[in-house]
């Protein structure tokens, strides 16, 4: 099966130019044969990169008004923000998983949560993944997620799930995709470099499956120009914010592809899932390699609410 790494700049800021471009990546990544395409973090209103320059109190003010232009450009996945996407995915017979900015449709309906979504070939969504814990400055930017998306999807591509960035440092979370029998572990990520790569090829042995990193790439030319000029923070235009490190790691731990550094395209693979089997017949982590009497893990896949309101008379 072949499978496509979308390393290429969001344009950020902006929604509906981000959805675009996705249409335009799902036709070319079916045309040249891949039957899943992966974007990486926040693909869809952009990386909120600001957060490791700007001091949050010292520079209060364009935290401010960037943080709400990346909520009015966040997807509300209650109504048709994705609808191109679906039908691309429908329409070219692919299935994604794509990072995005999301704002919460439900409470308040102010917070936005760092989100990967997985849209089958029939063009459904069929899981919507808040990343658990933001990371450090991120924690000014997006909310907490839950365990109800803590899954194992079958697709026509595989048995897939997808923990975002530094959540793949989370052991548990990595087991509780584990357990659901996972064949291809995606990791959306803004993360790069040696350390990252080596995580990449460690989850592979550990899981015993196929691991897909699509990670940010882009330069500081391609930032929008409300983040160029509030922050005046990347005065060089050819600095390499994020430099990529996209790469696919076989069951084995072995890299088979990539990394892609520095540079900038869809990026294409070949790999079997047969091969899951065949790497889980000696170590197997949530199977025969488990001790159950020993360890256990709990879930807890209810998202709470913090308020119930009663209907009249009751």
């Amino acid at each position: 099966m072949k499978i496509a790494i979308a390393q290429v700049p969001p344009l950020f800021l902006n929604k509906a130019a981000c959805i675009d471009k996705i249409v335009e990546i799902v036709k070319e990544a079916s045309g040249n044969g891949a039957s899943l395409l992966v974007f990486p973090e926040a693909f869809i209103g952009g990386y909120p990169v600001w957060i490791w320059r700007l001091r949050p109190g010292s520079d209060s003010a364009p935290c401010t008004e960037l943080y709400n232009k990346l909520v009015e450009q966040a997807c509300n996945l209650r109504n048709d923000d994705l609808a191109p996407v679906l039908n691309a995915a429908k329409k070219y017979n692919i299935t994604l998983i794509c990072g995005l900015n999301e704002r919460d449709a439900c409470g308040s309906q102010s917070t936005l949560y760092n989100t990967a979504v997985v849209i089958n070939n029939e063009g459904v969504l069929i899981n919507k993944h808040r990343k658990l814990m933001p990371t450090n400055a991120e924690r000014m930017i997006w909310g907490q997620g839950n365990g109800n998306s803590l899954s194992a999807i079958q697709t026509t591509a595989g048995k897939l799930g997808t923990l975002i960035c530094w959540e793949n440092y989370m052991p548990l979370a990595r087991y509780a995709l584990y357990a659901q029998g996972i064949e291809i572990y995606v990791a959306p990520t803004y993360d790069s470099g040696d350390v990252w790569i080596s995580s990449m090829q460690h989850i592979a042995r550990e899981s015993g499956c196929w691991v897909i990193s699509a990670n940010n790439a882009f330069q500081a030319r391609d930032l929008s120009e409300p983040i160029l000029a509030l922050t005046g923070a990347y005065p060089e235009p050819n600095e390499w914010v994020n430099p990529g490190d996209s790469l696919v790691v076989a069951p084995n731990g072995k890299i088979i592809a990539g990394p892609w550094n520095c540079e900038r395209g869809v990026f294409y693979a070949d790999i079997d899932v047969a091969q899951v089997t065949q790497a889980r017949r000696s170590l197997d982590v949530a199977g025969h390699y488990a001790r159950p009497d020993i360890f256990h893990l709990a879930i807890t896949p209810t998202p709470e609410s913090p308020v119930s309101i009663k209907s009249a008379g009751k």
